[in-house]
C-alpha cells in the first residue's frame, strides 16, 4: 500500500493535463503511481489544481537580509559594482546562526510560493578575516540545516573563488570570507557529500564563481575533482552578468566570457550558465548546442541594471532555461517568469513571447519549460508529475478568483498574468506537506529570529 493518496479533479503530470488523478505517494517521498480518471476512493481531495513545484535554481541566501536596503543614491552613480560593495560591508558582520536564521526565513518564503527546490549558490565560507572555521563546512552546514529544518529540497554549490579579478588577481580584503582554492573547495564538497549522503533532499554540487574568480588551471581542477568524485554533479557560474564584465574579460583574454568558457571547459546537461545577460548571438548558440541551462533571474537582473537574456526564440530553438531568485528583492517565481516575458515584450514591441503555434498558452509554455530545466540544473528528480518522479508538488487555490472556473493551460495563464495574489495554498516537497492552507509550521518562529538577527546586524 502506499504511504499516502491524494485526490485532484485537475493535475498537470508529465503528459499534459488530466482529470480525477489518483496520485499513490510512497514512503521513500517517490510518487509510486499516478491514475487519470480515476475516483478519489476516500483519497484526501486537493484544494484546488496540482501543479509541478518550481524550481528556484539560484540563490544567495543570506542577501536576503539586505533586500530593499540598498535603494538609495549614492554620491555617484549607482551600479552593480556599488551594490557589491555594498554587499561586502554587509557581509563581515555574518556569523554561521545569522546565515542560519536569514536561511529559514527566506527558505519558507520560497516554499510558500511555490517553489519546492533551491539551488545555493554559496560563498561565504569562512571568517571575517578569512581563517576557515574549525569545522571547513561549517557555514555551508548553516544553509543546509535550515533547508532541512523547513523542508524544501536543496542542490547546494559551495563556491571556488579563488582570485580578484581577470587573470588571477589577488583576493581583495573584502572578499577573505569567500576565498578558497580548488584543493581546500573540494575538500568542503567531500565533508557535506558524506554527511548528507542518506538525505534524498539534498545534493552537492560546485560552483565557479565567475571567470573573474578563477583561472584556466583552476576551474579545470575543481571541476575535474568534483566528476572524478560524482559524474552527475551539477557545476553553476555566474558569466557574462555586466557589460563590464565583458569589457574586462576582452581585454584580459581578446574573448567573450561564454566564447572563453566554451573555448577552454566543456560545458554540457550538467552546467547551468548565470545570468548571461551580455552574450553575443554567437554565445548564445553555443549555449543552445550544448545543453547546458541558462539560469534566468529577472528580477534581480532588472535591480542591478544588468541588462536583458535574450530570450526572444531561446527555448524554441531547443534552449533549455530556468528561473532564480538571486539576491531576493523577489521570491516569488510568478515575478521571474513574468518580468521574463514581459522584458522581452518591453524591448521586441511584441507579445507572447514564450509562446509559439504548437503551446500557444505562455503561462503554461514558462511553468513546464522553468520546472524541467530547473530539474535538470540541480540533478534532481523532479521538474514534473508521473510515476517514479519525487513528489514534489503544489495545490493552487480552486476558489480563487484568478483561477475559478479556469481549465488545463488557461489555469497557469491567470495564476502568473492575473494579478498578484499567491495562489499557493498547500506544497508537499518528497511526500511531506510543508506547507498546508497557506501556512507553514514554522513560519512564526523563523520570522521572529530573522528580525534578532536583522536588527543584530544593523545596530
Amino acid at each position: 500500500m502506499p504511504e499516502q493518496r491524494l485526490f485532484a479533479r485537475q493535475a498537470l503530470l508529465a503528459d499534459g493535463w488530466a482529470q480525477d488523478v489518483l496520485f499513490d505517494i510512497g514512503d521513500d517521498g517517490d510518487i509510486a503511481e499516478v491514475k487519470a480518471g480515476a475516483a478519489a476512493n476516500g483519497a484526501p481531495v486537493a484544494a484546488g489544481p496540482i501543479l509541478p513545484g518550481m524550481i528556484n535554481v539560484h540563490s544567495h541566501a543570506f542577501q536576503r537580509a539586505l533586500a530593499g536596503r540598498t535603494e538609495r543614491a549614492g554620491r555617484g552613480e549607482d551600479s552593480f559594482w556599488t551594490w557589491r560593495d555594498a554587499m561586502y560591508r554587509f557581509v563581515t558582520r555574518l556569523t554561521p546562526d545569522h546565515l542560519e536564521a536569514i536561511a529559514a526565513q527566506l527558505y519558507i518564503e520560497m516554499l510558500k510560493q511555490g517553489y519546492t527546490a533551491v539551488g545555493e549558490f554559496h560563498y561565504l565560507h569562512h571568517g571575517p578575516d578569512g581563517t576557515p572555521y574549525d569545522d571547513i563546512a561549517e557555514m555551508s552546514g548553516r544553509a543546509i540545516a535550515a533547508a532541512k529544518r523547513t523542508g524544501i529540497a536543496i542542490t547546494h554549490m559551495p563556491v571556488l573563488y579563488g582570485y580578484g579579478g581577470f587573470g588571477g588577481a589577488p583576493v581583495a580584503e573584502a572578499q577573505r570570507r569567500f576565498h578558497n582554492g580548488p584543493d581546500s573547495l573540494l575538500r568542503i564538497v567531500e565533508v557535506l557529500c558524506e554527511r548528507h549522503r542518506a538525505a534524498p533532499d539534498v545534493r552537492i554540487g560546485l560552483a565557479p564563481h565567475s571567470l573573474r574568480a578563477v583561472t584556466a588551471e583552476t576551474l579545470e581542477a575543481a571541476v575535474s575533482g568534483l566528476h572524478d568524485a560524482d559524474p552527475g554533479a551539477p557545476v553553476h557560474i555566474h558569466v557574462a552578468e555586466q557589460e563590464k564584465e565583458v569589457a574586462d574579460c576582452l581585454a584580459w583574454s581578446r574573448a567573450r566570457p561564454v566564447d572563453w568558457l566554451y573555448d577552454h571547459m566543456r560545458p554540457d546537461r550538467r552546467w547551468c550558465l548565470i545570468h548571461a545577460t551580455n552574450i553575443s548571438p554567437p554565445e548564445r548558440q553555443r549555449i543552445l548546442d550544448s545543453g547546458a541551462v541558462a539560469g534566468i533571474c529577472p528580477t534581480t537582473e532588472a535591480n542591478l541594471g544588468d541588462g536583458l537574456f535574450p530570450f526572444d526564440g531561446f527555448a524554441a530553438a531547443g534552449g533549455i532555461f530556468a528561473i532564480g531568485s538571486d539576491s531576493h528583492v523577489s521570491v516569488s517565481p510568478i515575478e521571474e517568469l513574468r518580468w521574463l516575458e514581459y522584458g522581452q515584450r518591453l524591448v521586441s514591441g511584441r507579445r507572447n513571447i514564450a509562446a509559439s503555434a504548437d503551446k500557444p498558452s505562455v503561462g503554461a509554455a514558462l511553468w513546464k519549460a522553468a520546472a524541467s530545466g530547473g530539474a535538470q540544473a540541480l540533478a534532481r528528480p523532479a521538474g514534473s508529475l508521473s510515476s517514479g518522479a519525487r513528489a514534489d508538488l503544489i495545490v493552487l487555490d480552486g476558489n480563487h478568483v484568478n483561477i475559478a472556473d479556469r481549465q488545463d493551460d488557461d489555469i497557469l495563464d491567470g495564476f502568473i498574468f492575473a494579478g498578484n495574489d499567491c495562489v499557493v495554498r498547500d506544497v508537499m516537497v518528497g511526500g511531506a506537506w510543508r506547507v498546508l492552507d497557506g501556512h507553514h509550521a514554522e513560519e512564526e518562529a523563523a520570522a521572529a529570529t530573522f528580525r534578532a538577527t536583522v536588527a543584530e546586524l544593523l545596530s
